[in-house]
């Protein structure tokens, strides 16, 4: 954008006419128009008055700074976005997305059970607030989790990929199912149902890891 289309961009914004221009700066209407037009440019002496008319610094009017820094934020701000857009991101980056997802949240799910144990067994803290706390921090560690996987935008699978999926499925079908073998038999035997319900947190995080282990195994031989 030229002087002349900024001073007339300028004098659109604020509602102004050529006549009112002119008027404050003490010049004709015909000097204001062939400024706009570039047949002529501001004397040296007007250019501070028509900054202040337009509320504007005087870089900005000669040179444009701050549209550029605006520019500059904007694509800033759009590379940011884009970080966090599942939808412009690689198989890879996604890939290593989940893995910083699931490993956190498995980080959330160890320090839950710790808390919850130390609270009622060692702190003697009360058992509702704990329960509370736990539940909560619980919830975070499965939200995160399922709101990622949910986000992640459908890729074409290769018969590598389709095949490590069915790999994964039967570890976990087989983990799964010796998880709530394990889960009955410590119930029955401690009869604190209360408490045997962790297994089956420590059993997703389990899933999870195995899930982990097997995408960082097809990365690594994809890079090879």
């Amino acid at each position: 954008m030229n002087l002349g289309e900024k001073l007339f961009e300028l004098r659109k914004k604020k509602n102004l006419t050529q006549d009112e221009v002119a008027e404050k700066l003490n010049v004709t209407r015909q000097t204001v128009s062939k400024w706009e037009t570039n047949q002529s440019t501001p004397d040296f002496d007007k250019i501070i008055p028509l900054c202040e008319l337009y509320e504007i610094s005087t870089d900005e009017l000669l040179r444009g700074e701050k549209q550029e820094k605006t520019e500059e934020n904007n694509y800033n701000n759009e590379e940011k976005k884009n970080k966090n857009n599942y939808e412009n991101m690689t198989k890879n980056q996604i890939k290593q997305k989940s893995a910083q997802v699931v490993c956190s949240s498995i980080l959330i799910f160890i320090v839950a059970i710790a808390y919850a144990g130390i609270g009622t067994a060692v702190m003697m803290w009360n058992p509702v607030v704990v329960g509370c706390t736990f539940l909560i921090m619980i919830g975070w560690g499965v939200t995160r989790i399922v709101k990622h996987y949910m986000s992640i935008p459908k890729f074409e699978k290769t018969q590598e990929e389709e095949k490590q999926d069915k790999i994964v499925k039967k570890i976990n079908d087989i983990i799964g199912g010796i998880g709530v073998a394990i889960y009955f038999i410590i119930s029955f035997i401690t009869m604190a149902w209360h408490i045997t319900w962790v297994i089956f947190i420590i059993i997703g995080m389990i899933e999870e890891i195995v899930k982990l282990i097997f995408m960082l195994e097809g990365d690594e031989e994809n890079e090879k």
